[in-house]
């Protein structure tokens, strides 16, 4: 091993990531290569614990349905609920029966048990209600989106009542029907109703939007911000399910490419209330473009770190994870001309890694790309390493 790539590295400790910064951004994000380990997740807890308590982060973000996310907010922040509740009523993907997910939650509650409003941690889901199969019904988000806009402004000020808005939603499992991924003509996305509600839930955001003043002075800024959180829901996901219900090429892209703007934007609200850490997949923060191949047919769509890094430049920093096996699932002993494979060879289990130093010790000898064994695992691609502000390496993930 060159020993110009041993100096690269250092503790996963806040302290070492911070010396990998020019100055504290705005937003962190940490990435990870693979879903569903909680070896990895224990990593990311103790770094942001470590980042909230030495470094003032404020919120904690992670790729879960925004608006189930409310209920862990709520939990942590004041204590409403109990802890079996939050783990299965606010998380999507699964992400509730995590024994990781379930510490932090705990830490996160017992951090702000007695602390003052200014100084506790808040929790955000990032990802729209999605499911890989479908999205969800529109209902809850544009109901307490209306439903607080009708008790704060004048009746006449309303684009609709809420009969009419009851009946153009009509029954949830319309929506929610995972038939219309793969066949688009089971969507109620482009039908006269779900066009109508397009409309109205523009003409609603468009009222919250100019009775700001009002609102905030009704309610307060944070009633306002999550009464925004319903409003990006409702218009993304009625969005969501238009383009569902496409037939053409570019209804698969323009899917991915909506997804990923919801992350986006609700990432970019999480920085809005201060600095903040959020946790997602790898590929939801690379600066470069996503791909994906359908069948023969190649497509790309920007990533939710590419969008928010054109937002706040140097105030978004993202490390990336990365491993040497998943023994469990099939992925052994990374080859050694991988960047995997070089950073295998060090004797510590865990570190964080200079991206930048990393590639200037590497010079023109750029590693090969790594191929998983196992659908589940994204290697890094070597040629995005100047991409990276960090990388955060696990030697051996192990269940638990």
């Amino acid at each position: 091993m060159d020993t110009g790539i041993k100096d690269t590295v250092h503790p996963v400790e806040a302290a070492s990531v911070m010396r990998l910064l020019p100055d504290r951004p705005r937003l962190l994000a940490l990435g990870e290569p693979t879903h569903g380990e909680d070896l990895l997740l224990d990593v990311r807890n103790e770094l942001f614990r470590q980042l909230v308590e030495q470094e003032g982060y404020r919120t904690i973000g992670i790729e879960s349905d925004c608006l189930m996310g409310v209920v862990v907010d709520d939990y942590v922040t004041s204590g409403t609920g109990t802890l079996d509740e939050v783990m299965e009523r606010g998380f999507s993907h699964g992400w509730g029966a995590s024994a990781a997910n379930r510490e932090l939650v705990r830490w996160m509650r017992a951090y702000n048990d007695g602390r003052p409003a200014s100084e506790r941690v808040r929790f955000a889901g990032l990802d729209g209600p999605l499911e890989i199969s479908h999205a969800a019904s529109p209902r809850q988000a544009l109901t307490v989106l209306y439903g607080y806009l009708a008790a704060r402004v004048d009746a006449d000020l309303l684009p609709c009542d809420a009969e009419t808005l009851d009946r153009l939603l009509g029954a949830d499992d319309r929506w929610a029907n995972p038939a219309t991924m793969m066949d688009p003509s089971q969507s109620v996305g482009r039908s006269a109703e779900a066009r109508q509600l397009l409309l109205l839930a523009d003409d609603l955001v468009a009222l919250l939007d100019a009775q700001t003043p009002h609102l905030i002075a009704a309610s307060s800024r944070d009633d306002w911000d999550r009464a925004r959180l319903y409003a990006r829901a409702a218009t993304g996901l009625l969005r969501y399910h238009y383009w569902m219900a496409d037939t053409s090429p570019g209804r698969m892209p323009r899917l991915l490419g909506l997804r990923s703007s919801m992350i986006a934007a609700n990432i970019l609200a999480v920085a809005e209330r201060g600095p903040a850490l959020v946790h997602a997949h790898n590929a939801h923060f690379q600066r470069e473009k996503s791909s994906m191949r359908l069948g023969d047919v190649p497509f790309e769509w920007w990533s939710s770190g590419a969008i928010v890094r054109a937002h706040l430049g140097e105030g978004f920093a993202f490390l990336a994870t990365a491993l040497g096996t998943i023994r469990h699932q099939g992925v052994d002993t990374p080859p050694p001309d991988t960047l995997e494979g070089l950073l295998y060879t060090l004797p510590e289990d865990r570190y964080v890694a200079d991206a930048g130093r990393l590639a200037a010790a590497l010079g023109d000898a750029r590693p090969a790309l790594r191929v998983s064994p196992w659908f589940g695992y994204a290697p890094l691609d070597p040629a995005h390493l100047a991409g990276y502000d960090g990388i955060v390496f696990v030697k051996d993930v192990t269940r638990r």
